[in-house]
């Protein structure tokens, strides 16, 4: 019998990506709604396509996280959420409780370390993860037992070790290493 698979959805990265994609959407009385249109159409393509047998949607609180206590100029350069898209989260977060789908997320901690801590806990209870992610960060979570799925690359593309390996030339725990080497201006 196959092992059950949790698709993890790093969500924050994804409504930031539908609000760019979809701008200037927006009610009769102004509220904007590219980002929920655009994060929806994602979840419901994830749904269709894949049938997980569980899945999650993960999301950033605030700016304020454990990394900025350590080291000040953590994504300092990074500029807040805009106003436009901070008001359709939580119109985001009530869709995704209507569906009955869990959401995660936790003061201190940014998406992704709630979909690393998801990953692991899911590997020991033997249990794939497949995390739904255009965030090239997130590759080095990949194992024998979690791939990646980005569904804006390529009409969707399943990275597993040996595709980490093909596209960066390194294996997936080595991820971090190349990044640190290579500079990322985000």
């Amino acid at each position: 019998m196959p092992k059950k698979k949790l698709y993890l959805i790093d969500a924050t990265a994804f409504c930031y990506r539908a609000f760019h994609a979809f701008g200037g959407l927006s009610t009769s009385f102004g509220q904007p709604t590219g980002a929920i249109y655009g994060f929806m159409r994602m979840l419901k393509k994830v749904i269709k396509e894949k049938k997980p047998d569980y899945l999650a949607n993960c999301f950033d609180v605030s700016r304020d996280t454990f990394r900025q206590k350590k080291f000040k100029e953590y994504k300092i350069q990074r500029p807040p959420m805009p106003d436009d898209l901070s008001s359709q989260i939580p119109l985001i977060k009530e869709i995704i409780a209507a569906y009955g789908i869990a959401l995660f997320e936790k003061e201190g901690f940014e998406a992704d370390d709630i979909i690393a801590t998801l990953a692991k806990k899911a590997k020991e209870n033997d249990i794939s993860v497949v995390i739904v992610s255009s965030d090239k960060d997130i590759l080095q979570l990949v194992d024998g037992s979690t791939q990646v799925f980005n569904p804006y690359e390529d009409e969707g593309m399943l990275y597993g070790e040996q595709e980490v390996e093909e596209r960066f030339g390194v294996r997936p725990e080595r991820i971090a290493d190349i990044f640190a080497l290579m500079g990322d201006a985000v």
